[in-house]
């Protein structure tokens, strides 16, 4: 594996690139992707971070860079591994099958599940001498999602029973086709999950929301419900605030919500106007001050990326084009650049030109000065984003979701996917390379 350092790797290959450009990146003689290129439509070089098959960067909401911001942990065959960003070196840190948690944002330890139902635990891992100690156990319905700002809790969800329903997920783009609606047409990937997370709301399956004292792995049930409680996530900041979803149909919930650790304080988040209305995905900035979402009125109609601000209740809406709608969204580190991963044409924007990674540039509308008895803080702050596309993903299925993230230091983004076959670990740089 090349261990020299990822920049001066970089300016030798962008000379080559300067002698000979290809048109489209292509697999090498021994069947691996390139381990770079200029995409030929962006201008915009992609770095491949990973070096085997199946390497996967985690999810788009969950904490995934050390605190230094040096290295990047991702999914791997083996377990879970980082990867250096600066020399691309990659280091097994968790062997084995595992379901990651998060990366410590004041420690860097590395939070996971691990072991089979009836005998599975919660654990944390240092990364950097590898010592480990097991926080709690979990039953066979528990599962854990998120630790807070100061590592002192993890939350998590416990159901009285496991549902008759598999959790849906993305399904392959080759079992889009699996299936008729009433009328005959093929149901897309997009209906199917749609249809599977309807019948497992309709279960109203009791569940609590609970968190466990990493220090001694006592528990406190925050909340008891019979509504599908998912997508867990802590303030980046505030070790109190927990945000967490109704999960489902979005047309069908109310879906964001937040709650204090002591089970006080329950806020719904976004309150539907308009039928059809949609809001999810939902994710933090990175000051905690800010949750941001995905938002339809109505759904697959028109597309915006709203924000409630925590502490000042001021709602933003930055107003997208269909084609720039993204399965998932991220914010820079410094609140000032948006990403999108894009999206297929059977997802529920239907974008016949929407298989991009975008770099998004946010910019508020001018906007009158409120009179001095108007109250302005009730009123929606109208944006739009200007929009650059970083990475064509004409060969990507969607079946498996990007999940873009920013490098802490803003020079890239990070995403996965298959657009070569095998899933690897890609990032692409925001500076043009021409």
């Amino acid at each position: 594996m090349p261990s020299y350092p990822f920049r001066a790797r970089l300016k030798a290959l962008a000379l080559a690139a300067a002698a000979f450009s290809p048109l489209a990146p292509s697999l090498d003689a021994a069947g691996d992707p390139p381990l770079t290129w200029v995409d030929p439509d962006t201008g915009h070089r992609i770095v491949r971070l990973s070096r085997e098959p199946g390497t996967s960067s985690l999810y788009f909401n969950v904490s995934s860079y050390t605190p230094d911001g040096k290295k990047l942990v991702v999914s791997t065959p083996e377990g879970i591994a980082s990867i250096a960003l600066q020399t691309e070196t990659l280091t097994l840190l968790i062997p084995g099958r595992v379901a990651i948690v998060g990366v410590g944002r004041k420690s860097g330890q590395i939070y996971y599940v691990k072991g089979e139902p009836g005998s599975r635990a919660v654990y944390a891992t240092s990364e950097i001498d590898g010592s480990t100690r097991k926080i709690a156990d979990l039953g066979p319905n528990e599962t854990v999602a998120t630790v807070n700002a100061d590592e002192t809790l993890i939350a998590g969800t416990t159901a009285e029973h496991r549902s008759r329903e598999r959790p849906p997920q993305a399904l392959p783009e080759a079992a889009a086709s699996l299936g008729r609606d009433a009328a005959g047409a093929a149901i897309t990937s997009a209906q199917r999950k749609d249809q599977g997370l309807g019948r497992r709301l309709a279960e109203h399956i009791p569940m609590t929301l609970f968190t466990i004292q990493v220090a001694t792995g006592t528990r406190k049930t925050l909340l008891s419900s019979t509504d599908w409680l998912n997508h867990l996530q802590f303030s980046p900041t505030d070790p109190t605030l927990l945000l967490f979803c109704h999960e489902g149909p979005w047309q069908a919930v109310d879906r964001l919500w937040t709650i204090r650790a002591d089970g006080s304080a329950l806020t719904k988040i976004h309150e539907r106007t308009m039928a059809m209305e949609i809001a999810g995905h939902e994710f933090w900035s990175a000051d905690g001050k800010t949750i941001w979402y995905d938002l339809q009125t109505p759904r697959g109609e028109d597309f915006w990326l709203a924000g409630y601000g925590v502490e000042s209740g001021r709602r933003i809406r930055y107003h997208l084009q269909r084609n720039e709608w993204s399965v998932h969204y991220n914010v820079s580190p410094d609140g000032t650049l948006f990403a999108g991963d894009g999206g297929d044409s059977e997802m529920v924007a239907h974008a016949p030109d929407g298989k991009w990674i975008y770099l998004f540039r946010p910019s508020i509308l001018p906007v009158w000065e409120p009179k001095p008895d108007e109250d302005a803080s009730r009123l929606i702050v109208p944006g739009i984003f200007t929009s650059e596309k970083l990475v064509n993903m004409k060969d990507h299925k969607y079946g498996l979701e990007p999940n873009v993230s920013f490098s802490p230091d803003m020079t890239w983004i990070i995403f996965r996917s298959n657009m070569f076959g095998p899933t690897h670990t890609f990032a692409v740089e925001l500076k043009r390379s021409h």
